[in-house]
């Protein structure tokens, strides 16, 4: 497995990402891995390196590019629990991470994956990156066959552009772990989440995990290893259904 650095030109820029590879002669399935709220570090360079060991050309894009310079990830505690760290990481990259703005730059990021793996390719995400997972699902139905979001934030809310209601523009089969304990994501929410895409026909599951907001990275606070566990059965075998396996798998 090769663990690689890029630049990818969008149409707002240039965004730094990671690419895992598996070992062997390719070509992989492609797999779009939207980061977490945190941002790019190492606990998720673990899960991008889990992904590709199982045969998936992994695109890990830096959601915050935006914000310009080399982003160092706060610590993940400190996020979760210092209101002055959490206000300043708001203002200075989270802001930046618009729906619009990260839709339109998935587009670049189909592309690249289009180039080193042919097909449809699956999406991943984590918090932020679940609703983007899901939002490309709906945004892009040609090019996704699966979409996972795990502990994701934002998929139902009482905007008019709140993204549960994109749901019968999802072709992609569809799978999302909630929480027990979510603020941004409470059991209604989920069971709303349900009905909309039980509505739209989409092939489906939305689970509850008995855990808390973020228990997937292994750096957070709230990080549960049982349930990650959990996570990665599903996540494989939803890939494993809808791309096939890679050559190192």
């Amino acid at each position: 497995m090769a663990h690689d650095k890029i630049e990818i030109a969008t149409d707002d820029g240039t965004c730094d990402a990671h690419v895992f590879t598996p070992s062997g002669e390719g070509p992989w399935p492609g797999v779009l891995f939207y980061m977490d709220g945190v941002g790019i570090r190492p606990a998720l360079f673990e899960i991008g390196e889990r992904l590709a060991s199982a045969g998936y050309y992994v695109l890990l894009p830096n959601l915050f590019y935006r914000a310009g310079g080399e982003y160092v990830a706060p610590d993940p505690v400190k996020l979760f629990t210092d209101p002055e760290v959490r206000a300043h990481w708001t203002k200075t990259y989270f802001s930046t991470a618009t729906a619009p703005n990260l839709m339109r730059d998935t587009r670049a990021f189909l592309a690249h994956l289009g180039e080193r793996a042919p097909g449809k390719v699956g999406t991943t995400g984590y918090c932020l990156g679940g609703r983007m997972s899901f939002l490309a699902a709906a945004t892009y139905p040609d090019r996704i066959a699966a979409a996972a979001a795990f502990h994701p934030g934002g998929l139902v809310t009482d905007a008019p552009d709140s993204p549960h209601l994109l749901a019968t523009q999802i072709r992609a089969k569809v799978y999302v772990g909630g929480a027990t304990d979510d603020a941004g994501f409470t059991a209604e929410q989920q069971a709303q989440l349900d009905r909309a895409l039980a509505e739209a026909g989409v092939e489906h599951e939305v689970v509850t995990y008995a855990a808390k907001h973020g228990w997937v990275p292994s750096d957070t606070p709230v990080h549960d290893a049982a349930q990650t566990e959990r996570h990665w059965t599903a996540m494989l075998d939803l890939f494993a259904r809808t791309l096939g396996r890679g050559a190192a798998a």
